[in-house]
């Protein structure tokens, strides 16, 4: 039997492109959100609801038994599922979070000479598409998760976002362990399943995370300690001398961090590399009870402060 990864060439080596690009939106459809309409290939490609059936039929005849058509006329992966399409984690997720179109080829290459640094972790597409099925039809996962504080452990969680800091992605969720909302690395889940039949309760959903429903107000301005400032304020377009950025409370920690902004009270962060910070954050109590603010360069906590 051919492996996953041969399927798609040795079953559909005959096809036209356009045929395989249907067939793979409809793979990744069923493995990434768990379900599939008609409508969804008739909106996606234009095509007529006929063409559409056909299609479907098409991809059932090489991957039989990866779908049942349920009640609602939608169709599901079945638990014996096996990717038609070899997915990468890198395009899946451009796809889920930019809604950028699925690319058939793994060896496209960029229009003009471009250099983008890469993220250091990628998540395992199997973890990833199970979880990306979990936040779309608002399931609880149970999950074999590693962490530095715990070593592994067993939880159930309700994912409902995916978040990057450029390094690696993680999932925001509420850990019914811990019985708080927290932030999963997604490398680091071991193996995950989903709960089809646990309902969730409303403290568990997103609308009652108030950190990530926070949205704080930046005020960010050229580091007092530049010889050039007007430099800085041509960089980032600030007419009137201020960068203002709405970060969630959840997130900012992660981006003062990535964006090297100064978050200390008296700008001192840059004193032992005075290059390193462009920006400084002109109220650093404007990000006070983060969760995420011991991240951020040079914060001091108020109470701290206060004591020092």
């Amino acid at each position: 039997m051919p492996s996953t990864q041969n399927l798609e060439y040795e079953q559909g080596a005959a096809l036209t492109h356009k045929q395989r690009e249907r067939l793979a939106f409809i793979d990744f459809q069923l493995y990434f959100l768990g379900e599939l309409r008609r409508s969804d290939l008739m909106e996606r490609f234009g095509i007529s609801p006929v063409v559409a059936t056909r299609t479907i039929a098409q991809y059932l005849s090489l991957a039989p038994g990866n779908c049942k058509l349920d009640k609602q006329k939608i169709y599901r992966p079945t638990p014996e599922f096996k990717p038609w399409h070899t997915h990468s984690a890198r395009q899946a997720l451009a796809t889920l979070a930019q809604g950028l179109t699925l690319s058939l080829g793994h060896d496209q290459g960029p229009l003009l000479s471009c250099e983008l640094p890469s993220e250091l972790s990628m998540p395992k597409v199997e973890i990833l598409a199970l979880v990306a099925r979990a936040i779309h039809q608002g399931k609880v996962i149970k999950i074999r998760y590693v962490s530095f504080s715990s070593g592994e452990t067993e939880r159930e969680i309700i994912p409902f976002a995916l978040v990057s800091n450029r390094v690696r992605w993680h999932v925001r969720a509420f850990d019914r362990k811990n019985e708080k909302f927290l932030d999963f690395v997604l490398r680091r889940i071991l193996s995950a399943s989903i709960l089809e039949d646990d309902e969730i309760a409303k403290h568990e959903s997103a609308v009652a995370d108030s950190e990530w429903n926070r949205i704080i107000n930046l005020e960010l301005i050229p580091h007092p300690s530049l010889k050039r400032p007007e430099v800085v304020l041509l960089d980032y377009d600030m007419p009137d001398g201020v960068l203002r950025v709405d970060v969630r409370a959840a997130n900012v920690g992660y981006l003062m961090k990535l964006w090297a902004i100064d978050c200390s009270p008296d700008h001192s962060a840059s004193k032992e590399n005075k290059e390193e910070f462009h920006l400084w954050l002109r109220d650093p109590l404007s990000i006070y009870g983060a969760p995420s603010v011991t991240l951020a360069p040079g914060y001091i906590s108020p109470t701290l402060a206060k004591a020092s």
